[in-house]
């Protein structure tokens, strides 16, 4: 439970120049500056359980009146880590805009390949970001300065970065490229370097605490509601068809349940927030078997994180990344269902889907498009006003500065007893659980 002292940013110091917005973007017309006192509850909701706690509330985001860097003297660079994901190229693009023409920042340099591009040894050089070489790329999926997984250690990059000059350095991806900008927040901190980090949350899983919704989650669910239709359409069109869909979600089921209630045509949907047996009465198999006798087909959604109880569990690997490799549960589930059908004398046609790649490497639809703007430009504004170790996270509607610290902790899952997962329960009619 997120508490008031752990909202608190940390600047590097008093800004002292007045901002260059007045003067090259508003003019004479009314400045929208934002002041530090200006904050947004983040509890919303009375009279639920889990929000029984102290008032908290977040700094808003924005532009402010004075900022700490002299835009003629700033360096700034942008850094994309992890898988990738609808929006980068947008973020990319704007931020460059926000810094170049709009504050008049003389220098940005893009960093390739993700943390490892911090790191001389292993690294591509920076690439030099003007808007002319931003050009267009919001059109196009993936991010143009490449990504990677792995860490690196923190005081390699940052003795990079205080080689090159940089004085503003913007981290876009999810939760373990934010892990590494709290690092390299926290070894500047401990020499007192005047760096700011602000962390940009990426991540179709849209699983990033304190923040409503990520940047690549909308144009996700849309996508792989397409696959979902395509899966009924095939279901439908064989005698017992089965379409199985495996969808993106190792620790939550957002994606899933997104999907399936843009689709309405699922009628299973297992997440990893809620165990599930195959066998016995009440398990899945029967109940899916209850739906082909009365129906004839059906639709099955499962994040990649869900059952994994049902194989043993982790294999106690991790990726690059720190994160725990799972065994497939669609194979595993695709096979399972084959299996009980032949043992049943039941002829059934099934269609196994897994577009896990397709629906993070498309451009970002027009929804986070604006959501990546306006994440790119405030967190410009953040790192020229001097604020640090932070994230710009979209709450309750809200944009405001939330502590990487915070968002690192732990993992944002679906509630089960939730509107979300109720309104899955409603729109799918299967059992709350399956045991």
């Amino acid at each position: 439970m997120i508490k008031p002292q752990d909202t608190v940013i940390t600047t590097l110091g008093e800004p002292k120049y007045p901002s260059s917005l007045r003067d090259r973007v508003w003019g004479k017309g009314k400045a929208p500056f934002i002041t530090d006192q200006a904050k947004a509850r983040y509890q919303v909701k009375t009279g639920v359980a889990r929000e029984k706690s102290a008032d908290v509330f977040f700094e808003l985001a924005g532009p402010r009146e004075r900022i700490y860097f002299d835009p003629r003297e700033t360096r700034a660079a942008i850094v994309t880590c992890g898988g990738v994901s609808p929006g980068l190229n947008n973020v990319i693009r704007s931020a460059v805009h926000e810094l170049t023409a709009n504050y008049g920042v003389k220098e940005v340099l893009g960093i390739r390949y993700g943390y490892r591009g911090l790191d001389p040894a292993v690294g591509e050089p920076p690439v030099p970001l003007d808007i002319d070489r931003v050009g267009g790329i919001q059109d196009a999926g993936g991010t143009i300065l490449g990504t990677s997984r792995g860490a690196v250690d923190p005081k390699i990059m940052v003795d990079f970065l205080q080689q090159k000059k940089i004085n503003i350095l913007l981290c876009v991806g999810g939760d373990g490229t934010q892990r590494g900008a709290n690092e390299i927040f926290l070894e500047a901190q401990r020499r007192n370097a005047q760096l700011a980090v602000i962390g940009i949350p990426k991540t179709i899983d849209n699983d990033i605490p304190f923040v409503s919704r990520t940047f690549g989650y909308v144009t996700a669910i849309e996508k792989a509601k397409e696959i979902l239709d395509c899966a009924h359409v095939e279901a439908i069109s064989a005698f017992n068809g089965i379409g199985l869909v495996k969808l993106m979600g190792r620790s939550s089921g957002f994606i899933a349940c997104g999907a399936t209630l843009a689709s309405q045509n699922v009628n299973f949907t297992l997440i990893p927030e809620v165990p599930f047996k195959l066998e016995g009465q009440n398990g899945f198999l029967e109940a899916l078997r209850r739906r082909l006798e009365a129906r004839r087909h059906a639709v099955v959604v499962v994040a990649e994180g869900a059952g994994q109880e049902l194989m043993g569990g982790a294999s106690g690997e991790t990726d690059a990344s720190g994160n725990a490799l799972f065994s497939d549960i669609g194979e595993c589930l695709r096979r399972r269902i084959e299996k009980y059908f032949k043992e049943q004398n039941i002829p059934i046609g099934m269609k196994y889907f897994d577009p896990s790649y397709f629906i993070r490497s498309v451009p970002a639809v027009c929804a986070d498009s604006v959501l990546c703007d306006q994440l790119a430009r405030l967190a410009v504004h953040a790192g020229m006003a001097g604020k640090t170790g932070m994230v710009i996270g979209l709450t309750n509607n809200v944009l405001v500065h939330v502590p990487i610290a915070a968002v690192v902790k732990e993992k944002k899952m679906v509630y089960t007893d939730g509107e979300l997962w109720v309104s899955v329960l409603a729109a799918t009619g299967q059992p709350p659980v399956f045991e």
